[in-house]
């Protein structure tokens, strides 16, 4: 079986904002359920650590590569 897997797009978008629509798009997911943001925002790394620590959710995957931030995260 494959995984669900929903792509939320955040480039150009500064704090808080890729934070508030990752939380919209978990919101709307089933738990197991895969969330991959990307974001350009200098500071998602850092926010999404944060967000990430006080939640139920699991952040399977960080990558950087060339400004851009991709994290691939679980519903827990």
């Amino acid at each position: 079986m494959t995984e669900r897997e929903t792509i939320l797009d955040t480039s150009g978008l500064r704090c808080p904002l890729p934070i508030l629509h990752a939380k919209r798009a978990l919101a709307k997911l089933a738990v197991g359920e895969l969330l991959r943001v990307i974001a350009t925002d200098p500071s998602a790394s850092d926010d999404f650590d944060a967000m990430l620590a006080y939640t139920e959710h699991a952040l399977l995957e960080k990558i950087e590569q060339d400004s851009r931030w991709e994290f691939l995260i679980r519903k827990g």
